[in-house]
């Protein structure tokens, strides 16, 4: 009944998110309230909000303020800010909303909306079906009545927080570094208690994405066809197996299998105009009972043995061939892309760095063309290399390439990153002209493997 007032997670302040963690999960355009979001009542930008929009702007954002105020006060609000606005907006109204998503000029599903009250930031982004963050206001300023309205809209956050299905649902999107200025015990959450009320999680996690599949209605693409389709539009090779000291040949042997297991649930498959590709929807459970096997995975930061491990390989073999085609990345998660040192220190963008986990955590594209697209994926005889095309009828008028900026490793604390921004370029088939640029990964990766192997000259301080 009160689930409209409801936000999608609850933060300390717009500078406690992450705003990478929101880029990396497919979100392009952010909404901002002003007043009690930015900085108090009535107040000028701060140098510190200045800072943020500029980072903003480099992850590669559209930004929009949505605020009630006049525009001669907005103005003055942006003088330092190069940002889109829609004032007088009179939310919780769903106008100012549909003026700032078109401002953008994106879906609401790559949009986040962030302000300070649930009865007009909350429930207007709610009823406009865009994903919203509510932050802590830091006064109740002079006006009486705002007051009062703090103190319903109080009963109603502690509802909020005591109804953990509502509650982030955005996933983990606070900064690890972020100290709160507002202490307090951290409760411990269900999943956290023991690995039995892990599992129980686990388990509500996928039942939670298939009801949502079903409420959606989406068309999954799911059509196999042996014969391939004559126009190659992208192609990708990776190693299978990684060789060295520490690398456990058996996971590897084993990570092998599951690939070649789960590319025959995918070679060959059609994606029709307006379909959904799922990577989940296709490989089904990875279960010894399916005839997946132990191999390396990622758990809290450390690799470590699992069950349908290396898949995450397949999984990032696909999206680098999808990066080079028309198709749209719809969900996508990433995880580090150090995992092992680079071959011969050979530089790859997206050697690595796809994350999947059944089926909570899932990589989904569609296919917004006019023409069938196909997948191929396979393996060879030696289980050495991995092998992946997208296929169409007939070629595109554009093509499409990846490249890579400042690419590094820095030191943090006791741990190494591997550091870089990677680009995506659109470009005219017939004259060779750039049509469009955009910031594709933010890298700032943690390195699972023994920094001793890092080449000196690429560590900064």
């Amino acid at each position: 009944m009160f689930q409209i007032f409801y936000p999608y997670e609850y933060l300390d302040s717009p500078f406690a998110i992450d705003y990478r963690k929101l880029y990396h999960a497919g979100f392009r355009g952010l909404i901002f309230d002003i007043d009690n979001t930015l900085v108090p009542h009535g107040a000028d930008s701060t140098e510190e909000v200045d800072a943020l929009f500029r980072e903003l702007h480099d992850i590669g954002f559209k930004t929009v303020l949505l605020s009630d105020n006049t525009e001669e006060r907005t103005l003055r609000f942006i003088r330092n800010i190069d940002t889109m606005y829609v004032c007088d907006a009179d939310k919780p109204k769903n106008s100012g909303f549909v003026k700032a998503l078109k401002l953008l000029g994106m879906k609401r599903k790559r949009v986040i909306y962030i302000g300070d009250q649930m009865f007009r930031d909350t429930f207007g982004a709610n009823k406009a079906g865009i994903p919203n963050i509510l932050v802590k206001y830091p006064t109740y300023g002079k006006e009486k009545n705002i007051g009062i309205r703090r103190k319903i809209e109080n009963r109603f956050l502690k509802m909020y927080l005591k109804n953990e299905s509502y509650c982030h649902r955005l996933g983990d999107i606070e900064k690890d570094d972020w100290v709160s200025p507002y202490p307090k015990a951290k409760k411990k959450l269900f999943c956290e208690i023991s690995p039995l009320t892990f599992a129980i999680s686990t388990k509500k996690e996928i039942l939670k994405r298939n009801l949502q599949d079903f409420l959606r209605h989406e068309k999954m693409a799911s059509e196999l066809q042996s014969t391939s389709l004559p126009v190659v539009i992208s192609a990708h090779d990776s190693g299978l197996i990684k060789r060295g000291p520490g690398i456990d040949a058996t996971l590897q042997q084993n990570k092998a299998d599951n690939i070649r297991l789960a590319c025959s649930k995918m070679d060959g498959l059609i994606i029709h105009p307006g379909e959904t590709y799922s990577f989940w929807k296709l490989v089904g459970n990875t279960t010894k009972k399916n005839g997946f096997k132990e191999g390396r995975v990622i758990t809290n930061n450390q690799l470590i043995a699992g069950m349908g491990g290396g898949l995450c390989n397949l999984a990032n073999t696909i999206h680098y061939m999808v990066l080079l085609s028309p198709l749209e990345v719809t969900e996508l998660h990433h995880h580090s892309d150090a995992l092992a040192a680079d071959p011969g220190w050979v530089r790859k963008p997206y050697s690595a760095g796809t994350s999947v986990s059944y089926n909570n955590i899932d990589f989904r594209f569609t296919n917004p063309t006019d023409q069938d697209i196909q997948l191929r994926v396979w393996c060879d005889d030696n289980n050495d290399q991995l092998h992946g095309e997208l296929r169409t009828t007939k070629e595109f008028p554009w093509t499409y390439a990846i490249t890579e900026e400042d690419h590094h490793f820095s030191k943090e604390g006791d741990k190494y990153y591997r550091i870089s921004r990677i680009y995506r370029e659109t470009k005219s088939r017939e004259t060779g002209e750039l049509l469009n640029r955009e910031l594709n990964w933010d890298n700032h990766s943690e390195v699972m493997f023994d920094p001793a192997m890092i080449p000196a000259e690429l560590i900064r301080n």
